[in-house]
């Protein structure tokens, strides 16, 4: 639907919750919206939202209705094509092993880290996808 500005949540499915705090909260320095012990804690990206929800948890609900992941999920945060570079600088000083990287079409160079569960995240500057 042309309607559609934008994803403005996205989600992963994390079982230790804490170690997910500790990664997204304390080390890349996301506001925390809202925290429930072993159930789900939310984080502000800009004007998205990173859901992190305990599968064992969220698969059992009724409503919101029942949903769940396995395996190395994968999102991508943007930063300003001017700050890739410190961006990708800051990650390495805070000891976030880059585990690949891309260029793409327009010759935008693109890395790839893990967080704590394994998931495979990415920083891309602004315009890779325009």
């Amino acid at each position: 639907m042309k309607e559609f500005t934008q994803i403005k949540e996205n989600c992963l499915y994390i079982r230790d919750l804490n170690k997910a705090k500790n990664f997204y909260h304390h080390k890349l320095g996301l506001p925390i919206i809202h925290h429930k012990e072993d159930k789900h804690i939310f984080f502000k990206v800009g004007t998205s939202v990173l859901l992190c929800f305990n599968p064992d948890d969220s698969k059992l609900k009724t409503s919101p209705p029942p949903h769940f992941a396995e395996g190395n999920q994968h999102f991508a945060f943007e930063v300003n094509q001017n700050d890739y570079q410190a961006v990708k600088n800051k990650m390495l000083n805070l000891g976030i092993t880059i585990i690949d990287t891309m260029v793409w079409g327009e010759g935008q160079e693109s890395f790839y880290f893990h967080d704590p569960e394994n998931n495979i995240l990415e920083v891309v500057p602004t315009g890779v996808w325009n």
